[in-house]
């Protein structure tokens, strides 16, 4: 089974080799069928402590690291068009 890739925002790096990551999604409103943003923070596994609050990444799924880390920063991921990071 492949493992999943998301992509997000890292809003902490406080800890020792690992990052916090902040991953929005768009819903539609079951009621008012307007799009709303969910968000969800993952704590990644950043070996080299290479990033920092702002970085704009790509997590992937791996095999529990610690209590709380079950994914693992794999690549800077790219800015959208037109959004400076």
């Amino acid at each position: 089974m492949p493992k999943r890739v998301m992509q997000g925002r890292v809003v902490s790096d406080k800890g020792d080799k690992t990052v916090v990551v902040l991953v929005e999604r768009r819903v539609m409103d079951k009621v008012y069928k307007k799009f709303i943003r969910r968000s969800k923070r993952y704590a990644a596994h950043d070996d080299g402590n290479v990033f920092h609050v702002g970085d704009a990444v790509e997590i992937e799924e791996c095999r529990p690291i610690s209590a709380r880390k079950r994914w693992r920063v794999i690549t800077p991921a790219p800015a959208p068009d037109g959004a400076s990071v």
